[in-house]
């Protein structure tokens, strides 16, 4: 059964119905979080026994998520397509890796690989997206309205055909012709459950043009932040598998909870990097990892740079910038409602925030697919881009453990990048 308890505003602390559909915290317009009964899981569910680590996705967590794929009445609710259960990569003769003596690897969210889960989309966005469906379903919601720079509209594209759903995605016009293309597609060969808007340069734009003509007609956001901690609960199972006891490249005991030292993670609104710090939150409320934390490193481009901007300056907050154009489009989000936690969350870890060129980008994306035929992302390749500065600044150290996450597959935006193979 579901342990969730309630919902509370990140920053109020207020707390809210979980049956009652809401967005942002309507105290402070910031946004909410699920909480789960975590002392009564541990009485109810001693020795882990919520813990499926046979089945290949991130369902695998059972009743440690808002909803629990081992029990029939959420189960129900459920669209699983293989999300999460990806791999992580040793990387260690990554040439900076190697000469520094970093355990270095790669969180594989991307391509699937043999004996792992798969996300369906290729894309990080699967785990947020396959959560909010299924709420959403839970709740009797059958209109939702996202915009989107691109990968999380053609997720949520994906669970709401398989869930019965409609959509709406609006999106810019420039988003890489693959993705567009599955949207497009799926609008055209469905469009009674699917509408596609075109509209730019940024997500900011995609969101209001949904704010004015579709939220006025019934559809329910899940825009970043926008939804009741649904996305937030989804991405929490990426920090749930960098924990998990599974063989990893620098360590080969297989019987606990541990964490790297340090998080390297391409940050564009950052529900990831608050989905992973409540993970890790309430694996130390069951006893099975300390309070020591990973420093979370948070990588943008300079051409769209609020959060680095915001943790130079020691603001307590974004300031919404001009987005430029990048390869990493993921990256191109020019403010965040939820970026008050992440600067909160990066200064806490002792970590950073920190800008990554477009030439370093795009030379780390073709030496990656030079040396290895890995089909790593741009958002991915700007955290491999990042590691010289990180190690002339001291936030890497030899010997340490240190986890890149790739978002998303360099297939995704071809043509954009096909001239750098």
């Amino acid at each position: 059964m579901s342990y969730l308890s309630h919902l509370r505003g990140i920053a109020s602390g207020i707390e809210y119905p979980v049956d009652v559909p809401m967005n942002l915290d309507p105290s402070d317009g910031r946004p909410v979080e699920m909480v789960l009964d975590l002392q009564r899981l541990r009485a109810e569910q001693p020795d882990q026994r919520w813990y499926t680590p046979q089945r290949p996705d991130m369902w695998r967590f059972g009743a440690l998520l808002a909803l629990d794929a081992n029990n029939p009445s959420d189960a129900r609710h459920l669209v699983p397509l293989g999300e999460g259960h990806t791999p992580l990569l040793d990387y260690r003769q990554h040439p900076v890796a190697k000469a520094a003596g970093l355990a270095l690897a790669v969180k594989e969210e991307g391509r699937a690989h043999p004996g792992y889960g798969a996300n369906p989309t290729q894309s990080f966005k699967d785990r947020g997206m396959a959560m909010v469906v299924a709420q959403a379903r839970r709740l009797g919601l059958n209109q939702l309205a996202v915009p989107t720079q691109g990968n999380a509209g053609d997720s949520l594209t994906r669970y709401a055909l398989a869930g019965d759903l409609q959509i709406v995605v609006a999106m810019p016009d420039d988003t890489p012709l693959p993705i567009l293309g599955n949207v497009a597609a799926a609008a055209f060969r469905h469009p009674a459950q699917v509408k596609l808007e075109l509209i730019g340069p940024t997500i900011r734009e995609a969101g209001a043009l949904l704010k004015e003509k579709y939220l006025p007609q019934g559809y329910f956001s899940v825009a970043t932040f926008q939804e009741p901690g649904w996305r937030i609960e989804g991405k929490k199972t990426l920090g749930l598998e960098l924990a998990e006891p599974i063989a990893r490249p620098w360590d080969s005991d297989e019987s606990r909870w541990a964490l790297p030292d340090v998080v390297i993670y391409p940050t564009g609104g950052g529900t990831g990097v608050l989905g992973m710090w409540k993970a890790w939150a309430e694996l130390e409320a069951l006893g099975l990892i300390g309070s020591e934390r990973p420093r979370m490193i948070c990588v943008q481009s300079e051409v769209t740079p609020p959060l680095v901007n915001a943790f130079a300056s020691g603001a307590d907050d974004t300031t919404v910038v001009t987005a430029g154009l990048t390869l990493a489009c993921g990256l191109n989000v020019p403010g965040g409602v939820g970026h008050f936690r992440v600067l909160q969350i990066i200064r806490d870890s002792g970590g950073a925030a920190v800008a990554v060129s477009e030439a370093d980008t795009a030379a780390e994306l073709s030496r990656v697919w030079r040396d290895t035929r890995w089909w790593i992302s741009p958002e991915g390749a700007a955290c491999l881009a990042a590691l010289p500065q990180l190690l002339d600044r001291g936030l890497l150290a030899s010997g340490e453990r240190v986890v890149a996450v790739n978002t998303g597959s360099l297939e995704k935006y071809l043509p954009n990048v096909r001239h750098l193979l």
